[in-house]
Order: C-alpha cells, then sequence, then structure tokens
C-alpha cells in the first residue's frame, strides 16, 4: 500500500469541496451556474507489463464542468431586468471591443444611454433607423435615442358610430346651424387632431338630421366651422343610409382644417386634405352612441421608458404615448457551452474547446424567449449541494483513515528486531 492513494484522494476530496463551496456560495446570484467536480483513477503501466493484476495509485481531478442547465425564472417588475427561457447567452461588449458572454440580466441604462450590466459591459445587439426598423448585421451596442419623437400631422380620421333612426328631422332654419342651441342638431362628438408642429386641434362633430335616412355632419375646430362663415356654417358631408340603417354613402371623404387660434390663444397651422372616413357607422332605431374614434397624429415626445418583448425588441416608449423600436437584442450560443472560460462576474469567454459563437435572436431557432422584467436564477441545487459535501466529507475522513493505517503499518515494520 502506498500513500500515493491516500494522498491522492485527499487532494481531490478537497478540490470537490472547493466546487461545492462555490455552488453553495453562489446559490442566489443571478444568472449563475453551478459546477461538478469529475474524477478519474490513475494507473501505473509498464511497457509490456501484463497488467491483469495491476493496483491503482489513485484518483485524479479529470474536469471541473460546468452545468448550463435551465434556472428557474424569477420576476422582479423591473423592465430592465431580462430573463433567458431557454437556450443563449447575452453577449456584453467591454470598452475595448472583447466580447463576453452571461445569462445574468440585471442590466441598467448609463448616463450615455447604453444598456449595461453592473460590470459596465454594454449589451450587444441590432439598431433601429429613425423610421423604428431593426437594422440586422453586425451586432452593435445597444444605445437609447437622446432625441425625442417628432410630431406627425394628422392625415387619417374615421368615426364609428351609431345615429338613431327615431330622431326627429330638425326643422329648416337660417343659419342651418347653432352650434350653441342643441335644437338645431341630434347629437354631438369631439376628438384632437394635430398640426405639422404637433399642436392640438380641438375638432367637434355635429350631426342633423335633414330627412329619412340622411343626416348633414358639421365639424367646427377650436369652436369655429371649417365649412361656411361663422354665421352661416355648412355641412362637410352629407351621410345618407339605405332603408336598412346598415349602409351609407357620403358626399365628401376629405375633411381641411383652417388655422385656428385655440382658448389658450395658440395660433395653429391648416391641416388640409385629411381623409375623413365613417367605416362601421349605422342608422338602427337605437340611441346614439360611438364606438370608436381614430386619428394617425400625436404630438411631438420625450422619451420616457422602454420595455423588451420575447422577440429581444427594445420599445422606446414616448411622453406622447407613442412607441418606436429602437433597437433588438441579440443572443450567443454554442456547440459547447461547457468549453466556455469562466472569467467572474457572472460572464464567459469563448475558447478553441467552445467552438465560435452561433448567433440570432430571441425566441427563433434554439433560441430561448427572452422575459422582461424577471431574472434566472441561479440553477444550484442548494438541498443536493449540502448532501454532497457531507459525502465528500466522509471521503476525505476515508481517505485520511487510510494513510494512518499505511502509517501505523510502517511503524510495525520499523519496531521488527
Amino acid at each position: 500500500m502506498s500513500f500515493q492513494q491516500g494522498l491522492s484522494g485527499l487532494n481531490t476530496t478537497s478540490k470537490s469541496l472547493e466546487v461545492i463551496g462555490n455552488n453553495i456560495a453562489n446559490a442566489n446570484t443571478y444568472g449563475a451556474k453551478g459546477s461538478r467536480a469529475e474524477f478519474s483513477d490513475m494507473y501505473a503501466s509498464a511497457l509490456n507489463g501484463a497488467g491483469t493484476n495491476q493496483i491503482g495509485i489513485g484518483v485524479s481531478l479529470s474536469s471541473v464542468a460546468q452545468q448550463f442547465t435551465q434556472g428557474n425564472i424569477t420576476a422582479t417588475e423591473n423592465p430592465m431586468d431580462l430573463a433567458i427561457n431557454g437556450g443563449g447567452f447575452f453577449q456584453v461588449s467591454d470598452a475595448s471591443g472583447g466580447l463576453s458572454y452571461s445569462r445574468n440580466g440585471q442590466f441598467k441604462i448609463n448616463s450615455d444611454g447604453y444598456i449595461v450590466n453592473n460590470g459596465g459591459l454594454q449589451l450587444m445587439g441590432y439598431m433601429a433607423d429613425n423610421n423604428g426598423v431593426i437594422q440586422p448585421g453586425q451586432a452593435t451596442a445597444l444605445r437609447l435615442p437622446t432625441a425625442g419623437i417628432e410630431p406627425n400631422p394628422s392625415s387619417e380620421i374615421n368615426l364609428e358610430f351609431n345615429l338613431d333612426s327615431r330622431e326627429e328631422v330638425t326643422p329648416p332654419a337660417t343659419p342651418l346651424i347653432d352650434f350653441t342651441n342643441a335644437d338645431t342638431y341630434a347629437q354631438a362628438t369631439e376628438m384632437t387632431v394635430y398640426d405639422a408642429k404637433g399642436q392640438s386641434v380641438a375638432l367637434s362633430y355635429y350631426f342633423q338630421k335633414t330627412g329619412t335616412d340622411t343626416w348633414n355632419v358639421y365639424v367646427t375646430a377650436n369652436g369655429e366651422s371649417i365649412a361656411g362663415t361663422s354665421g352661416d356654417p355648412q355641412p362637410v358631408t352629407t351621410l345618407s343610409f339605405d332603408p336598412t340603417g346598415s349602409t351609407f354613402t357620403s358626399t365628401n371623404n376629405t375633411l381641411d382644417v383652417p388655422a385656428t387660434v385655440d382658448d389658450d390663444g395658440v395660433e395653429t397651422l391648416a391641416i388640409s386634405g385629411i381623409d375623413l372616413g365613417f367605416d362601421g357607422s349605422t342608422q338602427y332605431g337605437s340611441a346614439f352612441s360611438v364606438t370608436d374614434l381614430s386619428q394617425d397624429g400625436y404630438a411631438a415626445g420625450s422619451l420616457r421608458g422602454i420595455t423588451v418583448d420575447g422577440t429581444g425588441v427594445v420599445m422606446a416608449r414616448y411622453t406622447n404615448g407613442q412607441t418606436k423600436p429602437a433597437g433588438q437584442v441579440q443572443l450567443a450560443n454554442f456547440r459547447n457551452a461547457q468549453g466556455l472560460q469562466p472569467i467572474g462576474g457572472n460572464g464567459w469567454r469563448l475558447t478553441y474547446a467552445s467552438g465560435d459563437p452561433i448567433v440570432g435572436v430571441p425566441g427563433s431557432g434554439a433560441f430561448g424567449a427572452l422575459q422582461a422584467g424577471a431574472l434566472e436564477e441561479s440553477n444550484v441545487d442548494l438541498t443536493g449541494e449540502l448532501v454532497n459535501m457531507i459525502t465528500a466529507q466522509r471521503n476525505y475522513q476515508a481517505n485520511a483513515q487510510t494513510i494512518k493505517t499505511l502509517d501505523q503499518v510502517m511503524q510495525t515494520l520499523v519496531n521488527l528486531r
């Protein structure tokens, strides 16, 4: 019996305890992956040796293999926290452009607008152009836009409503309508449109029944009629319904809003050529109701925050209620993830053993989907590690006992007379 067997057992069991201790220490580290100590036996063989009765000379540590199984997903309510539910790694870049890979999705926005992790490494992905179109190709550091979103003048309006067929016909009068007298029209509703500067213009719509199945529609902008004159308002269009009240024709489908002055004395710009639609409108024997008011204009807005969807698209949210893609997160995967080199800080670097990265967007191919407002917990099974620690402790004691026994045998030999 040799001291080498027991000594190698002590060394490898000590390494196993180190691995177990590191796993336990990172049980609460987001994105951390547990490791496993893997051993192999050792034999000393002579050239041309028979080897049938060969006795091993101990054990060696073959590898410390990382276990890239999925960790539990836990909600954090922080929109900048990202969890990968499935395969893939976040790609992060340092100041020199060196790439590393991580499963920890604790990201933040730095002072320059870049999305970074706690180590200051920048998240990589595809940027979007000024129109919000993702530009796939070479991945770059994702950076949120600093400029606000430009205003968009209204160019389309659609109203969907039901006009009450039971309404009485409004008797002819001069002027045709008095906006301050509800007896001269049946119903009214309002909406807001926007000029080229993003200034709001309040449009009011007045519906006046002029005959069986026939209605005049009047429109005011900031209280002023947009057709005719203030003393003699004219309808902008006339709706004629069929006897069933389900379909209609209109005499005009274009709206020209003149320049006006709002209640605060602000001069608004003229808005010309707005497409006016009443799709889905009806005339049934039920109370007047508006089921949809839509228009495509909006005011200028500044960046309020971001959201990230399951495919990694980073949506910028603006104060005017608009959203626009700012970029898309790119993930990387490896044929041999266990070949990655751990570098600390919840990161890994590629090696020859891992192979080159395979890149793609979340939710495509073998890549997992992203979950915003959540993080991936460590995949360490704390209960299992504690049991493994007990086992490793017993193995250490047993190997120490073999050394002690050999020492006693040798002492007996030395004491022979």
